[in-house]
């Protein structure tokens, strides 16, 4: 019989509050999905965390929200929110995957799949219908959010994409209307009518040190400069009013440029292309404080400030000056040179020397056309973080009496700053930077540092989870984080018997006793003379052992000692741990275990053996040889027979502790294997399954009497440093690099191995698939700029061989149905032939019925993927169904979507086609007729909505006295005054 195993799945993620590898997005509470949540004031951060988007009440610390589409798990890379719908966020993912969400049902409206990589940036247009997308792979993709397809895919760039803005020339060419007046009625109409037609421009940055302008009318790179003179361009931003462009590169340079957008106007309301025009032209160059790679260029939505950070510890806010202030500033600089003139010219220079000085500062004075950008652009203020900032956002969009900026750090933190502004009439404090405060912070639900240890408490319901500064103690059913203390660099951590204490060994030789109930440390002791790698309490949990780096392992004795209170002649408890013996080894030790029957004591050693000794006599008992490199972890089993070890050198062994023999060694992962567990008992017979975690982000579970893999959990996106087994068994709890904590519950679901073999060929299958059906470009051939937005995936696949599936079903029940209708023509009563058995399940379908069910079910953005798949021999097929949809009027957007992209594909061969122009024709004439009709009925619905709009605004306003102004004003009795005043209500 074959034996089957109880599935583990992911069921939690806690631990988390923003990834290093996505952006914050920083979103004002008036947006929040429910009344609740809107009254705290601080607003809301929408963040990355792995596979997941959260999103924070900055003011709270609570998590409101986390969004996690079930098919994916690739990790946020990128998000962006809607300028036109505060509730639309545009997410990037790693695998080139783009999903839109709406934040007030946290669920996907549109995906789209159409890089090879992961996205790096992402941005709206400004009616909110278009979305441009870069990644990792060079290519810049234009998505229609309103027909959910890829509009074409920019090609040009050497490197990843760095920054995406879309440039609107019509707002510009409103402003120039506005100016100009209504002199001419002609020309602003006939300008606007024309950039309304034109589809913009996009500006992108890469980190092959270009920024590129594209036409996206005409889809083609209208100029490209080089953005940074020292290397990669690492960030854009872009100023509210288009007017003003800033990249950033390495060695703290910015470089300003000044974006013609009348120029643009122009140019989009006209055919012709000026040549010689340019419409990016460069500014200058400014140099930050700080001399790392530049990640972010952020402007103010009022323009009047700049936010630049690095990797490192700041934020450096730039203020942007008015042209007034900037020539209060350049008159002041030309007093300060004429009194250093006159200082001269008293000090007794030689006059030829004052002749050249006057000269010099004349031609100064003269050559004032083109004012330096650092007399525009002018640093104000360094906000000093509490960790490497990884991205920045503007945390309050209006001005008031202070800047506020949301910072996420790569510490696994966000922080709110405030920033006072300096007023105009307080001059005296000009030349000092304003003092910011941290107002807000969400850092209680998280490590700063990689969790180093997992420990859970004896019934399951405590996790203590320690690291570098922090010991947390967590409600593992509701992932609350109930307990934060301060600890050193932690390695191990254990409970001790009773759960209310927790006992931490760290880096300095030190074990440090943490009571839970009070959240104070009750004792420190220097325990060794190196890091404490390891620790384990005895199993009759009346003591306990250390391992360290000095080469020692000793034993503790739990007492409890009556202390003084201070001041009193009272006495309280207290836990003391006594040291009785110490076994001394040859080499550091890394890991050490009690088996669970008391009876022997195994050691890890740095010399990659393990030596089991006698716990009583501490005499050696069994040396195990074997690995290449040294014993990281191990794991004795329930019933003290088997004992598993995992090292750096990728391989688990396991042995038994009868004879020290080793029963098998297997490469389990793909990198070093940092800790291993077994099932603490045997209720169903799994007292001998294992679970290994390791570097290569992968946790695996295994069947130690078969030695046999019987399943991985993927999930983490780091390494991962430790895990811990529930007493019964029914969770694991893993800890990773990437600053979570996952919970992998155990289900009823029964899965067998060769199933799960299957499965790991075909994902391995599908990959290899996938990218083989990516066109390659043959030798001397160049790449077109502008190309088709598609991306072949198993999905489309699938999709495609199903429409091909259902187009020969069809087929044959048409041709069976016309020829029954043949014969009743001639018999009456001819029986129907029986259909297939398909369209008989689904209530006697009609064969046109069932093709456009099976297209309808197709997502909207893997249509086209989907339809490429088909072969010619299809299409006449395909067009027969096209046929009678037109005629039936079935679905006509769908039929008119299908028909266009068929007809653009295979134009050729259509075209060449005798036999496919009287279908042809007709499908014109049908779904002409079809398409006016529904125009007609459009027209109706909106002449019918513009009344009923009339009819509710004059039914919705009325005049009422305002009773106080009315009073007031007769009191007055002013002559030639309005008696009443009138306001309207809506």
């Amino acid at each position: 019989m074959v034996h089957s195993y109880l599935k583990y799945e992911h069921s939690k993620t806690f631990g988390l509050i923003t990834s290093a590898t996505s952006n914050a997005v920083w979103s004002a509470d008036d947006n929040a999905p429910n009344a609740s949540s809107r009254s705290t004031g601080g607003g809301r951060a929408v963040v990355g965390a792995d596979e997941e988007v959260l999103c924070w009440d900055v003011k709270k610390g609570e998590l409101l929200g986390r969004w996690k589409d079930s098919g994916c798990s690739a990790e946020v890379t990128a998000i962006v929110q809607s300028k036109t719908d505060p509730d639309v966020y545009a997410v990037g993912y790693g695998d080139g995957s783009i999903r839109v969400w709406d934040s007030r049902i946290a669920t996907v409206i549109i995906s789209f799949n159409g890089h090879r990589s992961g996205i790096t940036a992402l941005a709206f247009d400004k009616s909110g219908v278009r979305l441009a997308s870069g990644a990792q792979d060079t290519d810049i993709v234009v998505w229609d959010l309103v027909a959910e397809v890829g509009l074409f895919k920019l090609r040009g760039h050497k490197n990843q994409i760095t920054g995406l803005s879309f440039l609107h020339p019509e707002d510009s060419l409103a402003n120039v209307a506005d100016e100009e007046g209504d002199n001419e009625l002609g020309a602003p109409n006939g300008h606007s009518s024309a950039s309304d037609d034109h589809a913009g421009f996009l500006l992108t940055a890469s980190k092959d040190a270009l920024i590129k302008l594209w036409d996206l009318g005409s889809q083609h790179c209208m100029e490209t400069h080089v953005a940074q003179t020292n290397g990669e361009c690492w960030s854009m931003g872009i100023m509210l009013d288009q007017s003003i462009c800033m990249t950033a590169g390495n060695d703290g340079e910015l470089r300003v440029w000044a974006i013609d957008i009348k120029g643009l106007s122009s140019l989009a309301a006209h055919v012709t292309e000026d040549l010689e025009r340019r419409y990016l032209n460069e500014r200058g160059t400014l140099n930050r404080h700080g001399k790392d790679r530049t990640l972010g260029v952020t402007f103010h939505p009022s323009g009047s400030y700049v936010a630049v950070h690095g990797s490192e510890k700041a934020i450096e806010l730039w203020a942007i000056r008015s042209p007034a202030e900037v020539q209060k500033s350049l008159a002041r600089k030309r007093r300060r040179r004429k009194e250093k003139e006159k200082e001269r010219l008293l000090a007794s220079v030689p006059k030829q020397m004052d002749l050249d000085g006057e000269k010099h500062s004349a031609e100064e004075d003269g050559g004032e056309g083109e004012t330096d950008i650092s007399e525009f652009i002018v640093p104000y203020v360094i906000v000093r973080t509490s960790g490497k900032v990884r991205s920045m956002d503007w945390a309050a969009t209006r001005i008031g009496k202070s800047l506020q900026v949301l910072a996420a750090t790569t510490n696994n933190q966000l922080e709110v700053y405030d920033i006072p502004v300096k007023r105009k009439e307080k001059k005296s404090k000009s030349s000092e930077p304003p003092d910011y405060d941290r107002i807000f912070s969400v850092d209680m639900p998280g490590h700063r540092t990689d969790v180093r240890s997992l420990a859970l408490s004896s019934d399951d319901r405590m996790l203590a989870s320690a690291s570098n500064g922090n010991l947390k103690i967590w409600n593992v059913r509701t992932q609350n984080c109930i307990r934060t203390l301060e600890c050193g660099y932690a390695l191990c951590a254990s409970f001790l018997p009773g759960d209310k204490i927790v006992v931490v060994g760290n880096r300095s030789g030190e074990l440090e006793l943490f009571d839970i109930a009070s959240s104070t440390l009750i004792d420190t002791i220097k325990a060794h003379d190196g890091p404490v790698w390891t620790l384990h309490v005895h199993p009759d949990g009346r003591s306990i052992v250390t391992g360290s780096a000095d080469k020692s392992a000793k034993f503790w004795n739990f007492e409890i000692v009556q202390e003084e209170i201070p001041g009193t002649k009272r006495t309280t408890p207290r836990l003391r741990l006594n040291h009785t013996r110490t076994l001394k080894v040859a080499d550091d030790i890394l890991s050490l275990r009690f088996s669970p029957d008391s009876r022997l004591l195994a050691v890890a050693l740095l010399d990659n053996t393990v030596k089991v000794f006698f716990v009583d006599s501490l005499k050696l008992f069994l040396n195990l040889y074997g690995h290449k490199l040294p014993v990281l972890n191990m794991d004795i089993s329930y019933d003290s027979k088997l004992i598993v070890t995992c090292s750096a050198d990728k391989n688990v062994r396991l042995w038994g502790l009868d004879f020290g023999d080793c029963h098998k060694a297997f490469f389990a992962h793909q990198d070093s294997i940092m800790q291993v567990a077994f099932v603490p008992h045997n209720q169903d017979g799994n007292g001998h399954h294992f679970f290994s975690a390791s570097k290569d982000r992968m946790v695996k579970y295994w069947d130690g009497d078969k030695f046999e893999q019987i399943q991985r959990l993927e999930g983490h996106h780091g390494e991962i440093w430790a895990i811990a087994v529930s007493r019964t068994g029914e969770f694991v709890v893993s800890a990773s690099h990437d600053k979570s904590i996952r919970v992998w519950q155990q289900t009823d679901e029964q899965i067998f191995l060769e199933e799960e073999r299957e499965k790991e060929l075909e994902e391995l299958y599908e990959g290899t698939l996938t990218t083989s059906l990516e066109p390659e470009l043959e030798n001397g051939e160049e790449k077109s700029e502008a190309v088709a937005a598609g991306k072949q995936t198993a999905e489309t696949l699938m999709a495609g061989e199903k429409i091909a599936e259902a187009l020969e079903l069809g087929m044959a029940d048409l041709q069976l149905m016309d020829e029954w209708r043949a014969i009743r023509e001639t018999h009456p009563t001819a029986a129907p032939p029986p259909r297939n058995p398909l369209f008989v399940a689904y209530g006697n379908l009609s064969a046109e019925a069932h093709v456009l069910a099976v297209v309808q079910k197709i997502h909207a953005a893997a249509l086209q993927d989907a339809l490429l798949v088909l072969p010619f021999e299809k299409v006449t097929a395909l067009f027969t169904f096209l046929h009678l949809w037109a005629e039936r009027r079935w679905n006509l957007p769908l039929t008119c979507r299908v028909l266009f992209f068929m007809l653009k594909t295979h134009h050729r061969q259509i075209v060449a086609s005798k036999t496919m122009r009287p279908m042809l024709d007709a499908i014109r004439a049908r779904l002409r007729a079809a398409l006016q009709r529904q125009k007609d009925d459009m027209g109706f619905n909106l002449a019918a909505l513009r009344f009923v709009g009339d009819r509710v605004r004059e039914r919705g306003a009325r005049e009422y006295v305002d009773e106080e102004a009315w009073e007031r004003e007769e009191e007055e009795g002013g002559k030639g005054r309005r008696k009443r005043a009138f306001v309207d209500v809506a």
